[in-house]
């Protein structure tokens, strides 16, 4: 997973300088000149729970390669917060927006405004709900639902009650949720006995957690979907004295979920992989199509890029455990 952000960045980079322009371009001609400084938004949510802030981490990391642009970072706790960003972040004239959305729906027609205004859009993880971007970046949020949706049935056997955590509204959640339930959906005796949002926050999901233990009595697993969702229904299930004999799969890969399945934790058997990392692919092809000239640049950079996930196992947990990291 690292190796193909660390491949797609590096194409970014090489597009920036083999296809860019050449001394004295006329900027009139679609290729801007080699002095020529842009302006770059980039909009994304606060830092409500552990991805989340590896994305600014991350944001932060990537835009030190170009310090010939000009960076405006912005981070949004609501929609209604994110949309005014966007709006600022207009008035100042940027060149281009990297847009990871708080939520997909709410998003989408001010994304569609600022396309329609001339500003180049890399849209990133979370998709708009109608055609906004110039470019999206996202993880396989299908690949990630069925994997994971396919390690559980295997390790029930096929049977057993399991609990269904959904994330935020969003194109990630809907492509999640629903290959997972056709995964369950091929197994009778799989029971999904408890369906509910913890909005990809650990103390949303503690709570949630809290009312569908109390609502029943047993619950062989738990499909979380997210890192911290996991550890909120950790908490939940050390309160109520639940722990044993359950197991819960999360996702993204956080350094201590990892650390946790390398070490045989029975809680976490397995984890998979979904880096916040892939905001710097979208910075870095924001910064590359600018310098090579927009014109150009898109004609051969593809419009939607999909990462791949994986499956952590005690197996091969070693090659994703980062203890360095910020997440």
């Amino acid at each position: 997973m690292l190796k193909n952000l660390m491949t797609l960045a590096a194409g970014a980079a090489i597009l920036g300088l083999t296809v860019g322009c050449q001394p004295g371009t006329d900027v009139g001609n679609g290729t801007p000149a080699d002095d020529e400084r842009f302006v770059v938004g980039v909009s994304i949510p606060a830092a409500d729970h552990g991805w989340t802030a590896g994305v600014k981490w991350w944001a932060d990391e990537a835009k030190k390669n170009y310090p010939n642009i000009d960076w405006i970072i912005e981070d949004a706790k609501s929609p209604d917060e994110q949309i005014t960003d966007l709006e600022n972040l207009r008035s100042q004239n940027v060149d281009a927006l990297v847009i990871l959305a708080t939520e997909s729906a709410p998003l989408t027609p001010m994304a569609k405004q600022l396309h329609d205004a001339g500003i180049l859009i890399i849209n990133v993880d979370r998709g708009f709900t109608e055609p906004a971007a110039d470019v999206f970046i996202e993880g396989d949020n299908a690949a990630f639902g069925r994997k994971s949706a396919e390690y559980m049935a295997a390790k029930l056997n096929g049977t057993g009650k399991i609990v269904v955590l959904e994330g935020i509204p969003s194109t990630v959640n809907t492509a999640r949720v629903e290959a997972a339930a056709k995964v369950f959906a091929q197994y009778p005796g799989i029971e999904i006995v408890a369906q509910d949002s913890g909005m990809w926050n650990r103390e949303t999901s503690e709570k949630v957690m809290q009312n569908i233990l109390v609502a029943n009595s047993e619950i062989d697993a738990i499909w979380a979907s997210d890192d911290d969702m996991a550890l909120g229904v950790e908490n939940a299930l050390r309160a109520a004295g639940r722990r044993d004999g359950v197991w819960i799969l999360g996702g993204a890969g956080m350094k201590d979920i990892v650390k946790r399945v390398m070490d045989g934790d029975p809680l976490y058997p397995a984890d998979i992989t979904y880096p916040p990392s892939m905001i710097a692919v979208g910075i870095h092809e924001a910064a590359s199509i600018l310098r090579a000239g927009r014109a150009n640049a898109l004609k051969y950079i593809p419009k939607h890029i999909v990462l791949d996930v994986d499956l952590v196992t005690p197996d091969n947990a070693a090659d994703y455990y980062f203890p360095e990291s910020v997440y």
